[in-house]
Formats: structure tokens, sequence, C-alpha cells
């Protein structure tokens, strides 16, 4: 038995969400975002089992260095670029392609003597994150073209899980004025475009027919839903990561009694207390207010007070059966992590990603 929390991963719904998602935009070639430890489910046992993309994408270089420590040889995608031009003899002796987002960057990759590498410019659509702007992307392309082996234009939109936001239309309008007069790849269908908007697919069909077209889910290959009020099942998706604990101790609450740093939960009857192995130094954020479920044996529980460093309480109930040693689920099959993210207001990808694996990762096919 073991006493911290711990994720279970399941690479067969990887697969299943990696199929699913190539069904939306048939024909399309995939860009599987795995940035962020893979949305803390594992960059390296994740990578292994999205044998059928075409492509890893990654943000930082350190990123794609334990990738091919590990062995990884597929082609992955640099999408946070250089910050140097020292950067540049790394990303080519790693085999990387490159994510080229402002002028400095055009300028290390011309003064470049060696191979020339895969480059994606991404062009700022109207996030006002990272990339050129359209008006300078001419330029910008035909600076690029003679200093690099392709090139390819990618996109991110900034509202695509408000399917009522025309922010995202108008994104892909200023985007396609680029991508139809250009002849190579083009990138821009994320997780919540790909599940969400038949129009943006649509208005892609024309480069999906010409092989040019990349989509790039990242969220949805975890099975997690990008939309508010919604989960991963309503689209079809199966959850990867089931986060599970176990119960330490279960004790007599007297009503009146009140529980963990604080104080900030009184008994309002007499009950069952059982303390839970995970806090927030496992990821298991302190803002998860009471009233927060997990599931034991079965049945949803109430947390209750203050998450701690390493120990959470839950209101077992008066009559419950529950005993150490037992095992809880914090999110899963069973109680997605879309749920949990609204109680703790907050979004799930701050959740996954959150988990410290203290305790090593279970990995299951």
């Amino acid at each position: 038995m073991t006493f911290s929390a711990r994720a279970r991963i399941r690479r067969s719904a990887i697969r299943h969400n990696l199929q699913l998602i190539k069904s939306k935009a048939p024909g399309a070639r995939v860009m599987a975002v795995i940035k962020g430890n893979a949305y803390g489910h594992g960059v390296v046992s994740v990578a292994q089992a999205l044998e059928e993309a075409d492509c890893l994408a990654v943000v930082r270089l350190a990123e794609a260095r334990v990738l091919r420590r590990a062995g990884i040889v597929r082609p992955i995608a640099l999408l946070g670029g250089i910050l140097s031009a020292d950067d540049l003899n790394e990303v080519l002796s790693l085999d990387l392609q490159i994510g080229v987002h402002d002028a400095q960057q055009i300028r290390w990759l011309e003064g470049h003597a060696g191979a020339p590498p895969v480059a994606w410019l991404k062009i700022d659509t109207g996030m006002n994150r990272l990339g050129i702007r359209p008006g300078d992307a001419a330029d910008a392309i035909a600076r690029l073209q003679t200093c690099t082996r392709e090139l390819g234009l990618m996109t991110h939109f900034s509202c695509a899980d408000d399917l009522e936001n025309p922010t995202t239309r108008q994104q892909l309008s200023r985007f396609m004025a680029l991508a139809e007069h250009f002849d190579g790849a083009v990138s821009v269908a994320n997780s919540a475009s790909l599940l969400g908007s038949e129009e943006t697919l649509d208005e892609l069909a024309e480069i999906r027919r010409q092989g040019r077209l990349w989509i790039r889910p990242g969220l949805a290959l975890y099975g997690i839903s990008p939309f508010s009020g919604t989960v991963g099942a309503d689209y079809g998706l199966r959850p990867v990561m089931q986060f599970e604990a176990t119960l330490i101790s279960v004790k007599e609450l007297p009503a009146g009694d009140r529980v963990g740093y604080g104080g900030t939960w009184k008994a309002e009857r007499d009950t069952m207390l059982g303390i839970v192995a995970v806090g927030y130094a496992d990821g298991y954020s302190r803002y998860i207010p009471t009233g927060t479920p997990v599931l034991i044996n079965g049945r949803r529980v109430p947390v209750v007070g203050r998450v701690s460093m390493d120990l959470t309480a839950v209101d077992l109930g008066l009559d419950s059966a529950d005993k150490v040693g037992d095992g809880v689920i914090l999110w899963g099959d069973e109680l997605p992590v879309e749920e949990i993210a609204e109680f703790a207001a907050t979004i799930p990808y701050q959740l996954v990603t959150g988990i410290t694996h203290r305790e090593a990762p279970i990995y299951e096919e």
C-alpha cells in the first residue's frame, strides 16, 4: 500500500482520443501538443503512446531534450522557438522543427551557416501573445523561405472555447487571407475548434484537401473538454488520468467540532471523519473548497475544511463502513476533472498540470 497520492495514466485512452480527434478532420496531419509534461500526464510515456501522431509539439527546449534522450525519434516542433543564436545549434543537433515568432529569431536563422531547419512562422491574428502581425507576414515569409528547409504557418485562437464569441471567426479570416496564398503547411485547429466549430473546419476544408492542414490538439488528447459546463465524455473522449489516494484515518467526529487549519468547517451533526493522504504538495489544490466531492467505495463524499500540504479531510457520514486503506478517487472516470475544476474556480488544465508526482505515476496500456 502506498501512502501518497498518485496518478494512474491509461495509454489506451490516449490512443482512443487521438483516433477520435483525427476523425474530425480526415486527411489532416496531427501535431500532438505534449507541453507541460504532457499536461501533467508524463511526457515520455505519452509520446510513446502517440505513435500515430505525425509530429509532437513542446514549448521549451528542455522538454525536447527529455524526449530525444528517451529515444523518441519522431518529428518534434519547438513552438516557443529560441532565445539565442546558440540555441539554434542545439535545435539542429536535436533535429527539431522550430517556431518563429519575432524578427530577432528570423535574423538568427538568416545568419546561421549550417543546415537549415524546418520552421513554423507564428502569425498573431489577435491573441496578442506571440507571433508576427499579419501586416508583417509577407516580408517574414519571404525571408524565412531563404533560410529554412520547409516553412509552415500557424496561429492560435484566443476564444475558441467560447462558441458564441465572434473573435475566432475574425482570427480565422485574418489567417486565411495569408494561408490561401501560401503553398506550404498550415496549422490552426486546436482542441476547441476541432470539437466545437464545424464552421472553422469547413473554412479549412480546401487546405485539408490539398494535404496542407495540420491540426494541433492538446487538451482533448487527455480526454478533457475545453468547454465550460461539459466533460470529455460528452464528445466521446476518455479521461486519461485518474488521480488516486488512500484513506489513512477514520475517526468519530462529534457535532460542533471543527476541522483543519483555521477551523473553517464545523460538523453540524455527529459523523465519521476520513483523512485522505493527498494535499497541495501532491497537486490537490489548496483552493479546493469544502463540498468538493471525492469518490470512496463508489459514492461521493465531500471535502471538509482546508486542504493541507499532505492531507485532506472528508465527511464520510455517521453510518459509513469505510476503513483505513480504502482507495479514494480525486478525479477520473466517474468524477470528471472538469467538475472538480468548477468547484475550485479554476480550469482543468491547471489541475492536471499541477500534479507533482511525489509518488511515481502508474502507467497502464
